[in-house]
């Protein structure tokens, strides 16, 4: 099967690695995989090592952007593709004109949030075969906005490369037992911690870098310098303004040197690796990739408890939820050693067992290759033949 990815993203976030990871995992099942990126794209170098080929650079300035949506047709046509797959909105309607200009495409687009599309999709997108929700919150409230009829809704989970994650934390492991201070984890953080905290995601208010901090705190205050803070994450606003802001509360409720950011990091896995505790402080989630990130490392698991998060978590067995946007319920992690037990609020768990049970969630329910096999048994297949038998197979069923 011919397959287009279409996204004019220019940061790179959980979206953005799922698109890649999903492209990795079709490829390897032998369909031809192209993408359409805008120039400097944050996928260009991940999405050529994968079709070097397939790469077609195009302004995709917006969704009027009629223009790219010209060259878009033309090049599904020329190369017969047979899926159009759309991963943000403002794409959705370049998408459909082009499906629409050739005979053979079809048009498909990824949800990966709960923002309401307007009524004007409803015309624009009347030619979408299969729409993806990344999760059942996200299936509703498609379905509460009316914009497609329930039938085309196919949920179909978020997946990672459980592979990566895994040979990370080994990789991890076996440098540390070669260092000579096996307290020092990396270069820049204090040797004397016996634990680190970390938070991933782009720098914005709906993460909750800012709760996770205040949280920060209050632990610091019960445990007395043996834990550190890891930010994970890029500069979502313009001018750097969230960083800044970030950083000046850091100073102000006296956490410097036990808070540490790193930025954008292309490494996730390897970050993930060196960390003992993974903490979510969304305020709102329409999945969370992250979390499924941080279980496919085997790590012990804290978040809030947004739609995606209850989706993800199984909680007091694959982690811990907690309510949105309360440090103090955050910070309640009481004994703070991993290989021991952890209290979470009120719940003690064991923090072991939880990261176990949870790497094994995601190896048996969110790994790359059955994900990709649901991508091309129900959703592309099904789009393309309307005879086919749509029944939903395990971790992919419609809305």
């Amino acid at each position: 099967m011919k397959i287009l990815h279409v996204s004019s993203a220019r940061l790179f976030g959980g979206g953005e690695r799922h698109l890649v990871d999903l492209a990795r995992g079709l490829a390897e099942r032998g369909h031809d995989v192209y993408a359409a990126l805008v120039p400097g794209s944050p996928l260009d170098a991940e999405m050529s090592s994968i079709t070097p080929r397939g790469v077609v650079e195009l302004p995709l300035r917006n969704a009027l952007d009629l223009r790219s949506a010209l060259r878009l047709a033309r090049f599904v046509r020329e190369r017969e593709v047979e899926i159009v797959h759309a991963h943000v909105a403002r794409d959705y309607p370049l998408a459909a004109i082009a499906a629409r200009r050739s005979p053979l495409a079809r048009l498909v687009v990824t949800r990966h949030v709960m923002f309401p599309l307007s009524r004007a999709h409803r015309l624009a997108l009347a030619n979408v075969s299969r729409v993806v929700a990344v999760s059942e919150a996200v299936a509703r409230s498609l379905r509460a906005r009316g914009i497609f009829p329930a039938h085309k809704i196919r949920v179909v989970p978020n997946a990672v490369d459980v592979r990566r994650f895994q040979d990370a934390r080994q990789r991890f492991e076996l440098e540390r037992r070669d260092r000579d201070s096996p307290g020092g984890r990396q270069t820049g953080f204090a040797a004397e911690s016996t634990l680190r905290v970390g938070i991933v995601g782009e720098l914005s208010e709906v993460k909750g870098q800012d709760v996770f901090i205040r949280a920060a705190t209050l632990v610091s205050e019960r445990f007395a310098g043996t834990v550190e803070f890891v930010i994970v994450g890029g500069e979502a606003s313009p001018a750097g303004e969230r960083r800044a802001a970030l950083e000046k509360l850091v100073a102000q409720l006296g956490l410097n040197g036990r808070v540490t950011f790193t930025g954008h990091c292309e490494d996730v896995a390897g970050v993930l690796s060196s960390l003992d505790v993974f903490v979510s402080a969304s305020r709102s989630e329409s999945f969370g990739i992250a979390l499924v990130e941080a279980m496919a490392s085997g790590l012990a698991v804290v978040a809030t408890a947004t739609d995606g998060a209850r989706e993800i978590i199984e909680d007091g067995l694959t982690g811990s939820l907690v309510p949105v946007a309360d440090p103090n319920s955050l910070a309640q992690l009481g004994d703070m050693n991993p290989s021991e037990a952890v209290v979470v609020g009120d719940t003690p768990y064991d923090a072991e067992a939880a990261g176990k049970a949870g790497l094994s969630t995601v190896s048996a329910g969110a790994t790359l290759t059955p994900r990709a096999s649901s991508f091309t048994a129900l959703t592309y297949a099904s789009s393309s033949s309307p005879r086919l038998n749509c029944s939903a197979p395990s971790g992919c069923r419609t809305a």
